[in-house]
C-alpha cells in the first residue's frame, strides 16, 4: 500500500518527503523504492518534521490509533488506511480526536472514487431506481485460499480480531451506504475460519480470524441486503460487485470492470461506459482518462488523495471518507463479529 499512497501523493501534487517504517534500515529501503526525499529513523521523527504536512499511516492495524493520534496531536493532516482502529473505542477516539483538532482526517474507501459508482449514487439519489429492495454483493480474493499461505494481518496481535470482514468486508458495506444512502440496522453474520492452521516461515501456526464471512443485513429504508466476503476464493483477485435493485432499475457495478455500470430494466438493460459526455455532474470530474482507456483502482485511490489534498486547500469535495466513516466500519465489524459469536441478529448503533 506505501507503493500506492507514494503514486498517489505525486498525482495529486504532492511531494513524498519522508518515510519511516519498522527500523532505519527498512526506512532507508523504503524511501529508496518508493523515491522519498529522505528517510525518518522512527514513527515519531517523521510526524514531528516542520516539512510535512500530510502524515499517510499504511502500518498493521493494531498500530492505528496511536500513530494517528500522535499525527492529530501534532496539528498534522492525516490519511490513515483502513480499519481506521480494531475497536470501536479506539475509532470513536480518533474520530472525536480529529474532530477536535479541525484537521483533514480521512480513511481511504477509495471505491468510493469510482465514476460509474459516482453515477450509480446520482441516479439512485435522483429517484431512477425507485424504491430500493435489495442490496446484495460481494467481495471475493484467493490470496489466502491455500494452507500455506500467510501474511501479517492472519496475527490478531497485528490485525485485529476480525480479518476477512474487517479488511475488505467493510470496503463493501462503505461502499452500499455510500451509493445507496441506506443504513444498515441490523444484521445476522456467519463466520468461518477455513484453514485452522496455517504455515509460514517459522512453521504451522493456529489460525483465530476468519477466512470467510457471510451476512444479511436490513436498513433503515426497508431494503433486505446480503454480502459475501472471503479471501479464500480460488481464481478471485479482488472481486468487489454489488447489484442494487429498486423498483424501476437495478445498477450493478464489478471493480474488475470498473468502466461499466449496468444498468437493469425488465425490458432492456443498458450497459453505460466511463465517459464524461454521458455521465452525471457529480461523476465527471471522476472519469480522468478518455472513454475506452481503462482507469482502475490507481486511478481512484489518484482521486481519493487528490480530493483529501483539495480539501486541506479549502476547497469542498463531496463524498470524502473521513475518520468518522472509518468509525462506521468498527461498528458494523464489531457487530458482525457479535452476531457471529452468538448465533443472532444484532442490531447496528446508527
Amino acid at each position: 500500500m506505501g507503493r500506492v499512497h507514494a503514486h498517489a501523493i505525486r498525482a495529486a501534487g504532492g511531494e513524498l518527503i519522508a518515510v519511516a517504517s519498522s527500523s532505519p534500515d527498512s526506512a532507508r529501503l523504503a524511501a529508496s523504492v518508493l523515491g522519498a526525499t529522505r528517510a525518518a529513523g522512527e514513527a515519531a521523527e517523521l510526524i514531528a518534521a516542520e516539512d510535512i504536512d500530510v502524515v499517510h499511516v499504511c502500518t498493521p492495524n493494531t498500530t492505528h490509533t496511536d500513530l494517528a493520534s500522535a499525527v492529530i496531536a501534532s496539528g498534522k493532516h492525516v490519511i490513515c488506511e483502513k480499519p481506521l482502529a480494531t475497536t470501536v473505542a479506539d475509532a470513536q477516539a480518533l474520530t472525536d480526536l480529529a474532530s477536535r483538532a479541525e484537521v483533514v482526517a480521512a480513511v481511504p474507501f477509495v471505491y468510493r472514487h469510482y465514476a460509474v459508482v459516482r453515477e450509480a449514487r446520482a441516479r439512485i439519489a435522483a429517484g431512477d431506481a425507485g424504491r430500493l429492495h435489495l442490496l446484495h454483493g460481494s467481495y471475493l480474493q484467493d490470496w489466502l485460499a491455500e494452507s500455506g499461505d500467510s501474511n501479517w494481518r492472519v496475527d490478531p496481535s497485528a490485525g485485529g480480531a476480525s480479518r476477512a470482514f474487517a479488511d475488505i468486508g467493510v470496503h463493501w458495506c462503505d461502499l452500499m451506504e455510500f451509493v445507496t444512502g441506506h443504513r444498515i440496522v441490523r444484521l445476522l453474520a456467519s463466520t468461518r475460519t477455513v484453514f485452522p492452521t496455517r504455515g509460514g516461515a517459522r512453521g504451522p501456526f493456529d489460525v483465530s480470524t476468519e477466512d470467510v464471512a457471510t451476512v444479511l443485513f436490513d436498513t433503515d429504508h426497508g431494503a433486505s441486503g446480503s454480502v459475501v466476503v472471503s479471501q479464500v476464493s480460488l481464481g478471485q483477485k479482488n472481486r468487489l460487485r454489488f447489484s442494487f435493485d429498486g423498483a424501476s432499475a437495478s445498477y450493478s457495478f464489478d471493480q474488475e470492470s470498473p468502466d461499466v455500470l449496468h444498468v437493469g430494466g425488465r425490458q432492456a438493460n443498458v450497459l453505460v461506459p466511463r465517459d464524461a459526455q454521458v455521465l452525471a455532474p457529480a461523476a465527471r470530474p471522476y472519469s480522468i482518462l478518455p472513454p475506452g482507456h481503462p482507469q482502475g483502482y490507481q486511478d481512484s485511490f489518484n482521486s481519493f488523495v487528490g480530493d483529501v489534498y483539495a480539501v486541506i486547500s479549502g476547497e469542498v469535495r463531496d463524498g470524502l471518507a473521513t475518520f468518522s466513516d472509518g468509525l462506521r466500519a468498527a461498528t458494523i465489524t464489531s457487530a458482525v463479529l457479535e452476531s457471529a459469536q452468538t448465533h443472532g441478529w444484532v442490531e447496528v448503533p446508527s
